[in-house]
């Protein structure tokens, strides 16, 4: 009889849990398309500064503005990554919290609710982010434009 009410129990923990993983899921693509983005920013930062060297003068001051713009680029992506682990470490804790309660049969509800609400806020931050530094890089690309 115990095992049926652990296995039950364990059996209504996974039940709970499994809108949280798929929100974990999403969370691991999400920082897949970050981490992308700030990989391409480092590349095209390093171009530039292999350009910076042998510019002359008056090159070097637009070099420098697109150094400064990659460089703010830079620090959203970090800053949108940090909050999107964040969210996913949170979304961790709520799962592990649904287990511990129901197998403890602990009412946590409003701890796991707080703590869910916490990853809710992270992503939210995350995605802001993420969108602040997107319209940096439109507001700045130059199709067409000669470069020079």
């Amino acid at each position: 009889m115990g095992l049926d009410l652990g296995l039950s129990a364990a059996a209504h923990a996974i039940q709970l849990s499994v809108a949280p993983v798929f929100l974990l899921a999403s969370v691991g693509a999400m920082l897949a398309v970050l981490s992308g983005r700030l990989g391409r920013v480092i590349d095209r930062a390093r171009v530039l500064e292999a350009r910076l060297e042998a510019s002359p003068t008056e090159r070097r001051v637009q070099l420098d503005r697109d150094l400064a713009s990659l460089a703010h680029r830079a620090s959203l992506m970090n800053r949108a990554i940090t909050l999107v682990t964040i969210c996913g470490l949170l979304v961790c804790t709520v799962i592990a919290a649904l287990f511990v309660a129901e197998i403890l049969a602990l009412d946590l509800a409003l701890p796991i609710s707080l703590v869910f609400v916490l990853a809710m806020l992270a992503l939210i931050g995350g995605l802001l982010t993420f969108l602040r530094e997107v319209h940096i890089a439109t507001r700045t690309v130059r199709i067409g434009l000669p470069r020079n």
